[in-house]
């Protein structure tokens, strides 16, 4: 089963379109809220390189943000990766 994880905020815009566009998929995912928990925070700029959010893990792959979840979609590339 495809393991979809995304560290995000409560108030973030774009955590909140790339929720959409993963709800909208039908697929299940873990959100990381790392607006009140700093060790969070660090594992996941410690994961991703960047410090900003949303940053969305697919299994393994890093995905990047919204705009790059977004680009795997158009590309037709991100269906795979949901599935697998």
């Amino acid at each position: 089963m495809t393991r979809i994880r995304m560290y995000a905020t409560g108030s973030c815009p774009y955590c909140m379109m790339a929720k959409r566009l993963l709800t909208e998929k039908g697929v299940a995912f873990e959100e990381i809220r790392v607006d009140y928990n700093a060790e969070l925070r660090a594992e996941m700029m410690r994961l991703s390189g960047r410090r900003t959010v949303p940053q969305i893990f697919i299994d393994d792959f890093h995905v990047g943000g919204c705009d790059d979840l977004y680009a795997l979609d158009q590309q037709g590339k991100l269906d795979p990766l949901l599935r697998g």
